[in-house]
């Protein structure tokens, strides 16, 4: 008899498992019910909030959701996306970054349908895919459900730096048992930690990769979900200019979604887009990638992609979006430095922390990580244990509230250390 009484598990080793992160946030909003959020530290929530703890959307998309004509959402999306969306998601990937190559894009609901379909277009069952040790949690469990792993390298090295050597052995690794590797690389405004990867790293990266023997082919996927609320526009889309040129064995893609950037989490929209040395593999990614959205979610959330498209159709709409958005980017950036500051007052070591939602204070094992997470609860505070870390979500706090959290820390490590 098998594990279950007739479901087939098929890699899928989280069933009926709790989740970590709805756990905590669970216990966080039980505990805002009894004493109120004011007095509650809920830094669970991956989503932006403003100080009073209530979900941030952007007024200038939603008034353009509500200007759509009944046709303009109940129909049915072609299965590969609206084509005004898809020629808007380009702009919004690479704004007035100049492209090389054949640039496609496909749908895909949110971040997370991007990585799901170019895992199941570019790796075979089986196969290891390739990320950072600090990474987001479900790349394990989208490969999982496709009964695909996950290999990782260490993120940083002693300096706190990207650790080339760890990046290259990894890959050369895989290289050595696979014709050909994906790899993700989540990047600006990283999920968990807050890196982003500079110039110089991704330099570091090409040289790996422009190593590999031209039998083996590279899939560089990009994660971009936090691109939008990283900082400067265009500063933080300079490293796209060096994922320009590559041999015909190298792929680059960026997995895109309008979350963050367009405050759209619960409507799933988002986009695989792929710049493509060939007509061929450009094509080959074009009917592949139709095929895999087909066979899983079959059409998109029209609505959604009609109100991306003409955001970005109409200058005077795209400006009113980016002023508002560049508003709640300030903010953030507000409570990262927040934390960041108290954190050196303390004494308190992060992983390198440079934009985004999240910032992640690193342990020396999995089971003191656990403990100063569950300890943090005392002082109400309410953070996601990733592996031996603690992650804390800025973008759910209160400028006053991060500068807060770093010494509660201190305080739950030292109770937990005796």
């Amino acid at each position: 008899m098998g594990k279950f009484v007739m479901v087939q598990e098929n890699g899928r080793t989280t069933i009926g498992a709790p989740d970590k992160l709805f756990g905590v946030s669970s216990l966080a909003k039980a505990r805002i019910a009894e004493i109120g959020k004011e007095k509650v530290f809920d830094s669970t929530i991956g989503a932006l909030m403003d100080d009073e703890g209530e979900l941030i959307v952007l007024s200038s998309v939603v008034d353009v959701l509500k200007s759509l004509a009944p046709k303009d959402y109940a129909a049915y999306a072609p299965i590969s996306g609206v084509p005004a969306y898809l020629e808007a998601v380009k702009t919004a990937v690479f704004e007035d970054i100049e492209t090389k190559g054949f640039v496609e894009a496909c749908y895909a609901p949110g971040g997370t349908g991007a990585l799901r379909n170019a895992i199941s277009c570019y790796t075979q069952m089986g196969d290891s895919i390739l990320t950072s040790d600090w990474h987001w949690g479900p790349y394990k469990v989208i490969c999982a459900e496709q009964q695909r792993k996950v290999t990782t390298y260490t993120l940083f090295d002693e300096e706190g730096k990207f650790n080339q050597a760890s990046f290259a052995e990894k890959l050369n690794g895989l290289l050595e048992v696979q014709d050909q590797v994906l790899m993700i690389i989540n990047t600006p405004a990283h999920n968990p930690t807050g890196y982003t990867f500079t110039l110089e790293d991704w330099d570091k990266v090409n040289e790996v990769l422009l190593s590999v023997s031209p039998e083996k082919n590279i899939i560089l996927v990009v994660d971009i979900a936090y691109l939008d609320f990283a900082g400067d526009a265009m500063e933080y889309r300079q490293f796209m200019k060096k994922l320009m040129d590559y041999p015909e064995n190298i792929l680059p893609m960026y997995a895109f979604s309008a979350s963050k950037g367009f405050t759209m989490y619960g409507m799933r929209c988002g986009a695989l887009v792929c710049v493509a040395p060939t007509a061929e593999i450009a094509k080959e990614f074009k009917d592949a990638t139709s095929v895999a959205s087909r066979a899983s979610w079959s059409n998109g959330n029209r609505a959604a992609m009609e109100t991306i498209a003409r955001i970005f159709n109409d200058a005077e709409l795209k400006a009113k979006v980016t002023a508002e958005r560049t508003e709640y980017v300030n903010m953030l950036r507000r409570r990262g430095a927040a934390f960041t500051e108290a954190a050196d007052q303390v004494g308190l070591k992060a992983c390198p922390f440079d934009s985004g939602f999240f910032i992640t204070i690193p342990f020396e094992s999995i089971d003191f990580a656990e403990a100063v997470g569950k300890e943090l609860q005392k002082y109400e505070v309410f953070a996601v244990v990733l592996g031996a870390g603690v992650r804390v979500s800025i973008a759910s706090l209160s400028e006053e509230k991060c500068k807060q959290v770093p010494g509660l820390i201190i305080k739950a490590m030292e109770a937990v250390r005796g």
